[in-house]
């Protein structure tokens, strides 16, 4: 069984950075890309990036590009989202999701696994 479990979350004020870990356990993680969601209150869920499996390649949402990034240590089973520049617009509830099956790592495919979440609160 895999698990996913992020973690990093917390209440920041704009223009301060956070990294939020995603950890696997249960398999071998190196073979999996890896993307970034969130939800705000009242709004549908939003693609932030992806990293493939190998993590020589990412792709970053229009809304985050500059301030983002994503990065995976296949040894620690984690891939990490670095945020800077935090606005109060990135208020959500992170997930991270693995796809089990394919190299896909982009906003439409249907990721097999999913994290509890993490909530990221930025105050003005």
């Amino acid at each position: 069984q895999v698990q996913l479990v992020e973690s990093g979350g917390g209440l920041v004020q704009a223009g301060a950075s956070l990294r939020l870990s995603c950890e696997a356990s249960g398999r071998t993680f190196s073979g999996w890309p890896v993307a970034w969601f969130r939800q705000a209150p009242g709004k549908e869920r939003e693609f932030v990036g992806g990293i493939s499996w190998s993590g020589y390649s990412t792709r970053l949402a229009d809304s985050v590009k500059g301030r983002f990034t994503i990065s995976r240590d296949n040894a620690k089973s984690t891939v990490y989202l670095q945020m800077s520049s935090l606005v109060p617009e990135d208020t959500a509830i992170y997930y991270c999701a693995a796809n089990l099956q394919s190299r896909d790592y982009s906003a439409s495919y249907e990721y097999e696994c999913w994290g509890q979440g993490t909530q990221v609160t930025v105050s003005s």
